[in-house]
């Protein structure tokens, strides 16, 4: 008896659970507004070190992501990722830099905000397939490691310094089910840095480990797949008829 008792105390709010349950389950399946998920891929450098490939990645890049779709046509998009490269001289094409042999590794943090533009109308809203390829720009602000080269060899500061960079993005996005989105992207980041690769720290005490082209700032680029969840409400039915 006592332990019916007990069921019976319990009843109410097992029904209650039930309910939340389909609820935010019917919520999830039928008025998905935002995403968040993972990003995974490598990471490379374009600078005065190294290759000048604009996709080879040499290292592992890794983050987290976050989307609000206003529209099918535009979406609000946050990120935070790290990655790391290595710039070396001896995997260049250019026979200078061969000669010259310098290796240069380097870790990013960044942090991005902007704007995702869909070429095609893209509705989370509706049962059925979605996909669209798509841009993505805004601003991004990142620290990096501060070092400079001296007889050849990598000289760390022990120190971190950061900058703003410009990101240029192409993807691809398709809804694998009714509550994941896979997409895969190239990422590049122009920087308002040029010692991303350690060939022009700041200051009149370095000028002697300065080289390459100084008027030219660094870029670095991540390139990988996406996995994001899809959730949330209707905001504007209007923007998804």
């Amino acid at each position: 008896m006592a332990s019916n008792d007990y069921f019976c105390k319990l009843l109410p709010y097992m029904r209650k659970c039930i309910i939340l349950f389909l609820f935010l389950t019917s919520v999830g399946v039928h008025a998905q507004t935002y995403e968040i998920g993972v990003f995974a891929g490598g990471a490379n450098n374009i600078g005065d070190v190294g290759r000048t490939n604009f996709i080879l990645p040499s290292n592992l890049a890794f983050g987290g992501l976050f989307k609000w779709n206003k529209s099918k046509r535009y979406a609000w998009r946050a990120s935070m990722i790290y990655g790391k490269f290595t710039a070396d001289d001896s995997k260049s094409n250019m026979t200078s830099r061969q000669q010259r042999g310098y290796v240069v590794d380097n870790s990013i943090l960044e942090a991005s905000a902007g704007l995702e533009f869909n070429f095609v109308e893209y509705n989370l809203h509706k049962l059925g397939p979605a996909y669209t390829p798509y841009l993505y720009t805004g601003v991004t602000y990142f620290r990096y490691d501060y070092n400079y080269i001296s007889a050849g060899q990598l000289v760390s500061l022990n120190q971190r310094d950061g900058a703003f960079a410009i990101p240029m993005t192409a993807g691809f996005k398709i809804r694998i089910s009714q509550l994941f989105i896979l997409g895969a992207e190239v990422g590049a980041r122009y920087t308002f840095t040029d010692n991303l690769d350690a060939s022009n720290p700041a200051g009149s005490n370095f000028e002697e480990f300065q080289f390459g082209n100084i008027f030219s700032d660094d870029w670095y680029v991540f390139s990988g797949v996406t996995l994001t969840y899809t959730f949330g409400r209707v905001v504007c039915k209007d923007c998804f008829q």
